[in-house]
C-alpha cells in the first residue's frame, strides 16, 4: 500500500509538470536514448515508464525518452563508452557505471563505509558538488541520484561467516568494478570470476559461480536468487546509482526542453530513491523466507569490519586518493 501511494505521488508530481507545457504544438520529437540493465517490469522500469509519459506530455510531443532495458546497450562500461562516442545519450547506472564517468564516485561503494542510509545520504550530499563537477568536466550531467539497495553476501551450498570462509568458493565480481577484486585480494586464496551482468545468471546455472555480493532486489530482479540458497543478514555496503546524460546532448536541446528533462529527471530520481529502498527491504524479507539466513556474531562482525578497513586502505594504493578515502571514512563515522 505504501509503495502504491508513492507511485501515485510520483504520477501526480510528474503529471503536474506535464500539464505545464502540454498545449504546445508538437513537431518532430527530439529523442533521448537511455540505457539500463534493469528489466522493464522492475521497479526501476516502472518509474522510467512514468517519466517517459511525463516528458512526452510536458513537451507537447517535442521530446521523447527511449529506454533500452535489460542491458540491450551492453554492460554499464559499454553504455558509458557509447555516451562518449555519441551512440547513446544517457544511462541509468550504478556506482560501477558512475566510476566510468568519474572514478571517485565509485568510492561511495567501498565495503563497510556506511552503517545506514542516513549516513550515506549525508556523505553523498556533502560530496555531490565535487562529484557532479567531476562528471561535468568529463562531459556528463547527473540528472539525479538514486539507490540500488543494501549489498548482502549470497551463496549456494556454503555459509560464509568469516572472510576465510570464502576460500574454496567461486565468487562473481563485476568485470567493470574496481573495488570487489581488491576485496578478494585482501582475503587471499580466492580466485573470483570476472563477468558482465548478463553473464552472471548462466554461470550461476552451471555452477561456475556460487557466491556474490548484491542487493536482495537486484538478486531477485535478475533471477540470481533462484540459483542461490544462503544469505548473510548483515549488509556489507550500500549500492548507489544515478541518471546520467551526455552534456553535449543536453546542451544541444532548446532551453525549455533542457528544463523539462532536468526537472522531471530530479523527480524520477527522488521517487526511485524512496521506492527502491522499500522494495529492497521487501525483497530481503522474501529471500529470508526462502534461504538459510546467516546471522553474524559480534566477533564475526568485528573481523569483517577489520577486513573492510584493510580493503579501503589497499584502495588508496592506486584506485582512489588517500584524501578521498579518509574524507569518506570520516563522513561515514
Amino acid at each position: 500500500m505504501m509503495l502504491r501511494r508513492a507511485m501515485v505521488k510520483l504520477l501526480g508530481a510528474l503529471t503536474v509538470l506535464a500539464g505545464i507545457g502540454a498545449s504546445q504544438d508538437a513537431s518532430a520529437a527530439e529523442v533521448i536514448t537511455i540505457g539500463t540493465l534493469a528489466p522493464k517490469s522492475s521497479p526501476w522500469g516502472q518509474v522510467f515508464s512514468v517519466w517517459e509519459k511525463a516528458v512526452a506530455e510536458k513537451s507537447g510531443g517535442r521530446l521523447e525518452l527511449r529506454f533500452y532495458y535489460n542491458g540491450q546497450q551492453g554492460d554499464e562500461g559499454a553504455m558509458v563508452g557509447k555516451m562518449k562516442s555519441g551512440q547513446l545519450d544517457g544511462a541509468a547506472v550504478t556506482a560501477v557505471g558512475l566510476g566510468k564517468v568519474h572514478k571517485p564516485i565509485l568510492a561511495l561503494q567501498m565495503p563497510g563505509l556506511f552503517s545506514s542510509w542516513a549516513k550515506l545520504d549525508a556523505a553523498r550530499e556533502t560530496m555531490r558538488p565535487e562529484f557532479e563537477k567531476g562528471a561535468a568536466d568529463a562531459g556528463f550531467r547527473i540528472l539525479g541520484w538514486g539507490d540500488v539497495g543494501q549489498a548482502h553476501l549470497i551463496t549456494k551450498g556454503v555459509a560464509v561467516r568469516l572472510p576465510e570462509d570464502f576460500k574454496g568458493t567461486k565468487p562473481y565480481v563485476w568485470r567493470d568494478d574496481a573495488v570487489m577484486p581488491v576485496f578478494f585480494q585482501v582475503i587471499g586464496g580466492v580466485t573470483p570470476v570476472p563477468l558482465g551482468i548478463p553473464e552472471v545468471l548462466p554461470n550461476l546455472g552451471t555452477g561456475a559461480v556460487n557466491a556474490l555480493v548484491a542487493p536482495a532486489l537486484v538478486a531477485e530482479q535478475l533471477q540470481w536468487a533462484s540459483k542461490l540458497d544462503t544469505i548473510v543478514a548483515d549488509a556489507s555496503g550500500f549500492a548507489v546509482g544515478a541518471l546520467v546524460l551526455s552534456s553535449k546532448k543536453l546542451d544541444g536541446l532548446p532551453a525549455d526542453l533542457q528544463a523539462i528533462l532536468q526537472d522531471t529527471g530530479k523527480i524520477a530520481s527522488a521517487a526511485l530513491t524512496k521506492r527502491i529502498r522499500s522494495e529492497d527491504d521487501a525483497a530481503f524479507a522474501r529471500l529470508k523466507g526462502k534461504m538459510t539466513v546467516v546471522e553474524l556474531t559480534a566477533d564475526q562482525k568485528s573481523k569483517w569490519q577489520g577486513l573492510f578497513k584493510q580493503v579501503r586502505s589497499r584502495l588508496t594504493q592506486g584506485t582512489f586518493s588517500p584524501d578521498l578515502v579518509a574524507k569518506l571514512e570520516g563522513l561515514g563515522g
